[in-house]
């Protein structure tokens, strides 16, 4: 049985959980979106593949529990040719054979940046340089851009409840 809200009607939660509180800012306010998409696509000539930033996208996007994210970034994944079984295996990609050291060393430093407050020293040497280990400086610039994109949109659409479905 579902657990429900002690204060809400499973009615009020399933509301709550498929209907945005206001249009995303972005379209409310257009010009922001100008700017963020210069710095996407900034990000996108970093020279990294489009596959690690797809992954670090999602690693940071199941952190912050965004479903808009997460199933917008699967689908964009997937049209730049990952596959199901990383998808389903970036969550626990410690323990998952599929990815690279690079890849690996790109997850860690999303999951610190996400989760800044977790640690004395938010973002440790040993996950900066096992990441300088395997990009250069436009291509860790490109990684950190795109970590922080995520976790800009991330908390733009949990905060105004953008429901999960559309895909960019």
């Amino acid at each position: 049985m579902a657990t429900v809200h002690p204060l809400r009607s499973a009615t009020e939660m399933e509301k709550m959980m498929t209907q945005a509180r206001m249009k995303n800012p972005a379209q409310v306010l257009p010009d922001a979106l100008t700017g963020i998409l210069q710095v996407i696509g900034a990000a996108k000539e970093g020279g990294v593949p489009g596959t690690t930033l797809d992954l670090v996208h999602q690693r940071a996007s199941q952190i912050n529990g965004c479903s808009y994210c997460v199933v917008g970034g699967v689908a964009s994944a997937r049209k730049n040719g990952e596959t199901d079984e990383r998808l389903h295996a970036v969550a626990a990609w410690r323990e998952a054979p599929y990815f690279t050291d690079a890849e690996r060393a790109a997850l860690a430093l999303a999951e610190s940046m996400t989760r800044l407050s977790d640690q004395s020293d938010p973002v440790p040497d040993r996950v900066w340089d096992a990441a300088a280990d395997h990009f250069g400086e436009k291509q860790l610039a490109a990684i950190v851009l795109v970590i922080s994109l995520t976790n800009f949109f991330n908390r733009i659409n949990v905060t105004t409840r953008q429901p999960a479905g559309p895909t960019w």
